[in-house]
């Protein structure tokens, strides 16, 4: 057993996986607390699914240029999908002139179908977005390290740097903004890193499953936690545990690691929940 785990620890494709996994295993509970908080579980799936179309632009692009790799802009073109969709959203939320469930069914629909519509124009298949909706870990590239590094350590500046203003904004909109705080920009620039976050999740877990890993994580830690704080460092620290054990399992059997990361998420929450008595009586 010894000898099988110092085999992943020393394969390249596993140590880059390692890597992905740990720093969105911490990243994307950081801005799920802010979501959940604000009630706005869904807007990761929404954003999730315009990354799709993103990805399936870079192939184009990718393809149209014909000097660089097609599926090197997947990731690019993600992150730009999904920090105008989310900018979008907040825009049409804020002027009511659609309702926030409307806005998002927009996001849901016009990502998935954009993204299959481009693919195709781009010479690729469904199948070259598998990857993208279901989560790959053993694809990533060193490329893809950085990209992801550089993507959490900003998620994680802001979430952690602005928490008293952010935590302020979520738990009372009215009171954050007879306080001076700027609620408008605030308020954009959560959306603004929860694209972010679903871009660096999305190798992950994929786009399909991102919103699980931003909000179950943040679901478990609520149910122990008492303060905010503490909320997003359970959320913290459970993410990381789940990553980590989607990533080994998938490595030693034959299933989607993102897969494996969700539905052991939900297996943690039901077990907290039916022990939470007794887990509270302890603490």
């Amino acid at each position: 057993m010894l000898n099988e785990f110092w085999t992943l620890l020393s394969t390249p494709f596993m140590q880059r996986s390692l890597i992905v996994a740990v720093l969105v295993g911490i990243s994307a509970p950081i801005i799920g607390t802010y979501l959940v908080q604000r009630r706005l579980a869904l807007l990761g799936d929404g954003i999730g699914h315009v990354c799709l179309t993103g990805v399936a632009l870079g192939w184009f692009i990718g393809n149209t240029v014909g000097f660089v790799r097609a599926d090197s802009l997947a990731i690019p073109g993600a992150v730009v999908a999904a920090v105008v969709g989310a900018i979008l959203i907040e825009v049409v939320r804020e002027r009511g002139q659609t309702s926030g469930d409307v806005a998002l069914s927009l996001l849901f629909y016009g990502g998935i179908a954009g993204g299959v519509l481009i693919m195709g124009l781009a010479g690729g298949t469904t199948a070259n977005l598998n990857g993208y909706l279901f989560g790959s870990l053993a694809s990533v590239s060193w490329s893809d390290v950085v990209i992801t590094a550089i993507l959490a350590t900003l998620i994680i500046g802001v979430g952690v740097g602005l928490l008293p203003s952010l935590f302020s904004l979520c738990h009372d909109e009215e009171f954050a903004r007879a306080s001076g705080l700027p609620v408008k920009f605030l308020t954009t620039l959560i959306a603004v890193v929860a694209a972010l976050t679903v871009s660096t999740a999305m190798r992950v877990v994929g786009v399909l499953l991102v919103s699980a890993l931003m909000i179950v994580p943040v679901a478990i830690a609520q149910l122990v936690s008492r303060s905010f704080r503490e909320t997003m460092s359970i959320a913290t620290v459970m993410g990381v545990c789940l990553c980590l054990f989607g990533l080994i399992i998938s490595y030693f059997y034959p299933v989607s690691s993102g897969a494996t990361i969700v539905c052991a998420a939900i297996a943690v929450y039901a077990l907290v929940a039916i022990f939470r008595p007794v887990i509270l009586k302890i603490r």
